[in-house]
């Protein structure tokens, strides 16, 4: 029997279309006839039975299958044929048509409403046709399900102002005419202004025609409608027997539509009274389908819109309520109930005169009304204005647990979502583990529906935004726990032994069985909770592994968390273990506990604390770990176990890690946790932002109050020239009128009448206006001393305007947000922000976020290039280690420059009081040296500045005659004193004292040092008190919250690199690493840089990805807001050439001008005719794309075209650290990588490329020359988002060959603008072998002879083989060529039959054999990596 995951791994594979296909299709031909590019040319004319001809054929018969509408999708039906030929009179096959391409196109996630976008004109008719098709008869649930998709992706692109104007008029103030009266008005008297809008609208009802009336009604009554319709579909569901599939997926979808509108406040806001009053809610929990075993996604989705109704959010004012206000409303309610009670109801008066705490309970309430009859329960709902008022009895409903459940169900309390999430355990159980309605399997089509919150535009709350992003980190984190174990598990190979016990016939690296285990501590609740307040276990192993594994298991840190497993086999010894049968039935998984690593214990039993100290030596090979347990999951299994369950804890018998990059989820939702517990304050001019609401601009430094008129722009202009051409379109005015002096550095003035300009340059703006002015004043920085180290560093790129507004709006207070295309110098600019903020403001401290250790080392090392001093930088993260200086800018690594630095300090105190003839030791503490400092040193420049100014004669000779330290400083460059002029001598004099003066600056923040005598204080000295720019990976920030706010850590400032690929809470959690002075957040400044045009965060599960859209990250979020950004607009990586095959997914972007003129520029890529080009690959032996792995995508025909061109490139010359191979796949790296192993990895001539990786890896990096091998011969896979196919092209500086199948990528709608371009070029590799690196030929010069052209890969194959045969023949036959080495021959080429040499290169096909010993399994090697359809590489923020 297959599982539901190979089931649904058989629907996708069932769902590829391959190019044959797509070529032989009726649709094919249709298109080709009517709506192609040809039959538009030759003006073929719209046909209306054309249509009803494909729905009825091609969709209807097909029961909509998703391979029929991706066919008509991917032929351009929407844009060539339906839209465009749409009137209101068109009919239902037309409407449902349109319906069906739009939700192809968001299933797809291509963008769904350009066309509609394009042509706006007959929009509204289309959705009030839309709305009108819901409510016919005729509708089949199929095509209600549709429908209802469809109103769904409306509903979540509010954002497109077509969309918002048409929706917001399903949910505004008049749907309230729909709910009963009494209820209305109670409302008006708490809200008496939506009494007079109310009121407003119906006289102007009074004022529309009868079709205008219509139409109005008609939308303001929709919804309603549709909830009836539903709850009427509903209500025909039996307890037992059939039902039909289309009918439980339409109540599933209704509820997701109502889920949709309840999550966001402007669609919620006036619903939410009506779906009240409709008591949804209510009859959805009495249904059959709920008790049904096919209603258990019903029931999740019902369980998630029972939440949002009851969210705990002023609906009116859109504020969240608090506790206060929670109890207050719910007191209300009980007593708005007494009070009816007591008033018509007199057998009811004990519940009447009751306390509320003793009346509220579901079993209270159901004692004192259960009694009651069907009529007295209805008056009583009708009195609440719940139910209208009846007149006779047979008017009443007769269910009377319908209307018990009603009464109950509205006064109940009930547990605040805060109380459920904190007692909720945080590490996953098997339960939820393998459950797949909760963590979906990793093939998730994009069809179904699923009971997951999603990631929008707006959120409710902060709460609300906290706990959805909760969830999925939760689940997200779960899917991987689940992959992880499996992996671990099935190397084990647990086998079931003779007398029952579990025996191991494998081992794994990341699992070991355990020897011992027992719990050690139980501590006490604290007040107010009923779990533990902790829970410690003692868990032993024996490591007899190999040094490096038995390392890494020594290695785990303090933190990290492991997982605790039973396994209870039941197959005999020597059982094979089977992948594709289901795993638990073959281990015999029984329980899984999470726990977190405390430390390894010593030989006494204690544990081993991290820290610079070297660690004690331990003998043997038994290692014993303490470990915490969660106290939640504990007290929950000793309940268990006291009502006659198992002790899960009497059993476990592995133990597994997992990698460090991976395993710091449980940190990230400790530390959600604890901002939903926390007082959580945003900055205010944040808040509203980050929820989705008010002004996008609100926040823009234009806009925020505090702005600062002058600043001071330090090294950030070359000279007056580039300032000038900094700003196009203001004036300046300049305070010197000496030119001499229009040198750097310069303080700007803004003054405050004009109106700056955004970051968004938009066609419209761009009217002439008065010039502004700016207030340019350039001021000298002070000598800062005699040495060449004392000379400031400065900057030498010339910032273009754009990268100025960049640098501005950075220093002001607000957000900024920068999009940075590939190669425009973004970490420049935010090096520049950085540096220009320490010297603004000396005493704010900024915290610098990014998503990997790379890019932060990156930043790291171009600000040690600024001008900033060494002791205000640290590091932390386990990242440092990877940067390329020598200095340790860790905590430990930093206290240790401190200690070093205090030494040199005193040493030079020490030279300066010999020099001085002082007597006594005065350089032996910080202590000492200050008052050295205020007694001997400050003394005597008093003493010499007042000798100064008693001169009446100012020449340069008393300035040196004079000065009481020229002894000190007789090991700086002479003379210290030019004696050209008075002024220069006495800047000099005092830029000496300036250096003097800083030493013992310096030794006086240091003093601390000599107090603190631990290294964890000093670190925290040194995080709290001395650094003023801190850098960390967004997952240290989320690893590090608790710890960060414990010791009092302070920002000012926060900058975020590679914005748009970190997960939005990750993005959200860094801006809440301190605790709020006064109820307020001291944020002032938040900096993102980003390019939401690349790549967004790596989510592996694709339910995740695509169905909650988690993948979104908050830069982008904000960018689709429409907050204003600033558009990086001129690149310096590539030539222009491979530039525009990118640029114009961006707004304007262009070359900055060193890419045209410089000479690597210029010259042609020696041995090719063009700079890029595309190069067609067909099958290779009747074999395209090959899939020995499901998803795990490999085409030998072009990993051997790539090979074949690297190993060309270096026999010319080319270094092979310049050229790196990408691919799009995982499956194609790895057989890459085995072909270069097999053809040149081991010959010295050749070697291996610099990297061999997947295009998604290699987002952020850049290589002289890239070759792209794109893998898919018959779907386009994922390069279909558009997001992949721009970092893909734009790796390349120089060089950029493809590889890949023509005829199906220029099919490829999104993908025209690049393959246009690349189609322009001759499709077969053109080589010009005479030619060597480096290059001498010019880009347009003509080649020497003709260019060879490669006709396919065997042939390119073959051509190399002899082309190294002739370079190795010409090398040996030279004198000294022969003696220096023995040059290794070429395997021989694949051939175009399968050649002995093609059949040595077999693809990465899955192995079950037991691996050897430190080897992982292929199989499991593969799965490390991505295999679905869109890959999933680990990022590489490791912490």
């Amino acid at each position: 029997m297959s599982t539901p995951a190979e089931t649904d791994k058989t629907k996708w594979r069932n769902k590829a279309l391959t190019v044959e296909q797509i070529q032989e299709d009726n649709i094919t031909q249709l298109a080709s006839q009517h709506w192609s590019k040809k039959a538009l040319e030759h003006g073929v004319p719209f046909k209306t039975e054309i249509v009803e001809k494909v729905f009825q054929e091609e969709l209807v018969a097909s029961k909509f299958s998703t391979k029929r509408t991706m066919l008509l999708e991917f032929s351009q039906y929407l844009e060539n044929y339906l839209w465009p030929n749409f009137t209101k009179e068109r009919g239902h096959a037309h409407i449902m048509s349109i319906i069906l391409m739009v939700n192809e196109k968001f299933r797809e996630r291509v963008p769904p409403w350009e066309s509609f976008k394009q042509h706006p004109e007959n929009f509204s008719d289309f959705i009030l046709r839309s709305l009108e098709t819901c409510l016919e008869e005729r509708t089949s649930l199929r095509e209600l399900s549709i429908l209802l998709i469809f109103l769904i992706h409306c509903f979540n692109s509010l954002e497109v102002d077509l969309i918002r104007e048409q929706i917001q008029k399903l949910v505004s103030l008049p749907i309230w005419s729909n709910i009963l009266p009494g209820k209305r008005d109670e409302i008006f008297k708490n809200n008496p202004k939506y009494k007079k809008f109310f009121n407003l609208i119906k006289k102007n009802d009074a004022k529309l025609s009868e079709e205008q009336m219509k139409r109005v009604t008609f939308e303001r009554s929709f919804l309603c409608d549709m909830i009836k319709k539903f709850l009427g579909v509903l209500d025909t569901i039996p307890l037992k027997g059939e039902v039909p599939h289309s009918k439980i997926n339409f109540c599933e979808r209704f509820l997701e539509l109502m889920i949709d509108i309840e999550a966001q406040l402007p669609t919620r806001r006036f619903f939410n009274v009506l779906l009240e009053d409709c008591h949804l809610v209510v009859k959805c929990q009495l249904s059959n389908l709920c008790k049904r075993s096919e209603g258990k996604l019903f029931g999740q989705l019902l369980e998630m819109l029972t939440s949002y109704t009851e969210f705990e959010i002023d609906d009116i004012t859109g504020e969240a309520l608090t506790l206060h206000n929670r109890i207050d409303i719910h007191y209300d309610r009980v007593l708005q109930l007494q009070k009816v009670a007591f008033k018509h109801f007199p057998d009811l008066q004990r519940f009447a005169i009751a306390n509320v705490a003793s009346v509220d309970t579901r079993a209270a309430l159901t004692k004192y009304f259960k009694s009651l009859s069907n009529v007295e329960l209805h008056k009583l709902l009708a009195y609440i204005h719940q139910l209208p008022p009846v007149e006779k009895e047979e008017e009443c409903i007769p269910d009377a647990d319908y209307l018990l459940e009603l009464l109950i169900s509205r006064h109940e309390k009930r547990k605040s979502q805060q109380e459920r999430v904190n007692e909720m355990p945080l590490y996953p159980t098997e339960k939820i583990i393998w459950d797949e309605n909760i963590v979906p399997v990793e093939y998730f089509s994009g069809e179904g529906c699923l009971a997951l919150p999603k990631l929008n535009l707006q959120f409710l709350t902060l709460h609300d935004y906290l706990l959805k992003n909760f969830d999925l980190f939760r689940l997200e984190s779960t899917y991987e726990i689940r992959q992880d174990i499996e992996d671990a598990g099935s190397h084990l190979k647990p086998w079931r032994s003779e007398d029952g016990s579990c025996l191991f016939g494998g081992w794994a690296r990341m699992a070991q069985p355990i020897v011992g285990f027992n719990v050690v501590e139980v501590a006490k609740p604290r007040v107010g909770e009923s779990h533990p307040a902790q829970v410690r276990a003692d868990v032993t192993i024996n490591l007899s592994v190999r040094p490096q594994i038995k390392k890494e298991w020594e290695d785990l840190r303090k933190h990290d968390v492991a997982f605790l497993i039973t396994l209870r086999p039941t197959v005999p010894i020597q059982h094979k273990y089977n992948f594709r049968e289901p795993f638990i039935p073959q281990v015999g998984l029984t329980y899984v506990r999470g726990c977190e690593v405390e430390g390894m214990l010593d030989n006494e039993g204690k544990v081993i604390e991290d820290g610079p100290e070297p660690k004690p030596q331990l003998w043997g090979d038994t290692r014993t770990f303490r470990v915490w347990l969660d106290p939640n999951q504990y007290q929950q299994d000793m309940t268990n176990t006291v009502d006659g369950d198992e002790d899960v804890y009497e059993t476990f018998n592995v133990i597994m890690r997992r990698k460090p990059k991976e395993n710091n989820f449980k940190a990230v939702l400790e530390t959600i946790r604890d901002l939903m517990n926390t007082e959580c304050v945003v900055p205010d001019w944040l808040h509203d932002l980050i929820l989705g609401y008010g002004q996008p601009d609100a926040a823009h430094y234009s806009k925020m109050s505090n702005t600062i008129e002058t600043l001071n722009w330090n090294d950030t202009f070359l000279n007056i020239d580039h300032l000038k051409a900094s700003f196009p379109g203001h004036e300046f005015e300049i305070t010197s009128d000496d030119v001499s002096k229009c040198v750097p550095p310069f303080r700007l003035t803004f003054p405050k009448q004009q109106e700056p300009t955004t970051g968004k340059r938009k066609a419209e703006e761009e009217e002439p206006k008065a010039a502004k002015k700016i207030i340019v004043q350039p001021h000298v920085i002070e000598n800062r001393g005699p040495y060449p180290y004392n000379q400031p560093k400065k900057n030498q790129i010339p910032f273009t305007p754009t990268q100025i507004e960049a640098v501005r709006s950075g220093m002001q207070p607000g957000l900024t947000m920068v999009v940075g295309p590939p190669g425009t110098g973004k970490t420049d600019v935010a090096v520049q922000i950085i540096s220009n903020l320490y010297h603004n403001f000396p005493e704010q401290r900024t915290l610098i976020v990014t998503h990997s250790n790379q890019a932060l080392n990156q930043l790291f090392e171009k600000i040690m290039a600024l001008d900033i001093d060494e002791r205000h930088l640290l590091r932390l993260g386990h990242g440092e280690e990877a940067l390329e200086t020598e200095k340790d800018f860790s905590r430990y690594g930093r206290v240790n420059y401190v200690l070093a630095q205090r030494l040199e300090l005193l040493e030079e105190v020490a030279r300066l009081q010999s020099s001085l003839d002082v007597q006594g030791d005065m350089s032996y503490t910080c202590e000492t040296a200050g008052y050295f400092y205020l007694y001997q040193v400050l003394a005597r420049w008093e003493e010499y500045q007042s000798k100064l100014r008693n001169q009446k004669e100012k020449t340069a000779d008393i300035i040196k005659d004079e000065f009481p330290f020229t002894k000190y400083f007789e090991n700086a460059p002479q003379p210290i004193f030019k004696g050209r002029s008075y002024a220069e001598d006495l800047d000099m004099a005092e830029g000496c004292f300036r250096h003097i003066k800083k030493i013992f600056t310096q030794l006086e923040e240091f003093r601390a040092f000599e107090l603190l005598r631990s290294g964890s204080d000093r670190a925290e000295y040194l995080l709290i008190k001395e650094a003023k720019i801190i850098a960390m990976t967004c997952t240290h920030a989320a690893l590090k919250r608790r710890d960060l706010v414990s010791v009092g850590f302070k920002f000012d400032n926060i900058l975020m690199e590679e914005s748009a690929q970190i997960l939005e809470i990750e993005t959200f959690i860094p801006l809440l690493l301190q605790n709020p002075e006064d109820n307020n957040n001291r944020l002032k400044r938040w900096i993102m840089i980003g390019d939401h045009h690349q790549l967004p965060p790596v989510i592996k599960n694709m339910a995740f990805q695509k169905f909650c859209n988690m993948e979104q990250s908050l830069f982008t979020r904000l960018v689709r807001l429409g907050v204003p950004t600033v558009d990086l607009d001129a690149q310096g990586r590539a030539r222009p050439g491979i530039a525009s095959l990118y640029n114009w997914r961006y707004k304007k972007l262009g070359s900055l001008s060193h890419v045209m003129v410089n000479a690597e520029y210029k010259k042609a890529n020696a041995g090719f005719v063009f700079d890029y080009q595309l190069i067609d690959v067909q099958d290779f032996n009747g074999v395209g794309e090959s899939e020995p792995n499901p998803f795990f995508y490999q085409n030998l025909g072009e990993a051997e075209y790539v090979v074949a061109t690297f190993m060309y490139m270096r026999l010319l010359g080319y270094p092979a650290e310049k050229i790196s191979i990408l691919t799009t796949y995982n499956g194609q790296k790895h057989l890459i990588r085995d072909v270069i192993k097999q053809r040149c990895g081991r010959n010295q001539f050749i070697g291996t490329p610099h990297k061999v990786t997947t295009v998604d890896r290699y987002q952020g990096q850049q290589n002289d020359f890239i070759l792209l091998s794109l893998v898919r011969t018959k779907t386009v896979g994922h390069l279909r988002d558009v997001r992949r196919l721009v970092v893909a092209m734009s790796r390349a500086r120089l060089g950029l060959y493809v590889f890949g199948r023509v005829s199906l990528f220029s099919n490829c709608f999104e993908l025209t603008p690049t393959f246009n371009k690349l189609m322009a070029r001759p499709l077969q590799l053109h080589i010009t072998p005479s030619e060597v690196y480096p290059p001498t030929r010019k880009m347009n010069d003509q080649i020497k002879g003709e260019a060879m052209v490669m006709k396919n890969m065997p042939h390119m194959a073959q051509f190399v083989y002899d082309f190294y045969n002739q370079k190795i023949n010409r090398l040996m036959s030279q004198p000294e060529g022969g003696r220096q080495t023995q040059a290794e021959p070429l395997e021989k080429p694949p051939a175009s039959k399968q050649s002995p040499a093609s059949k040595q290169m077999p693809t990465i096909k899955p192995q079950e054999e037991k691996p050897q010993e430190g080897e992982p399994q292929k199989e499991k090697l593969q799965e490390a990596e991505p295999q679905d359809p869109e890959p999933m590489e680990e990022s590489n923020a490791a912490d």
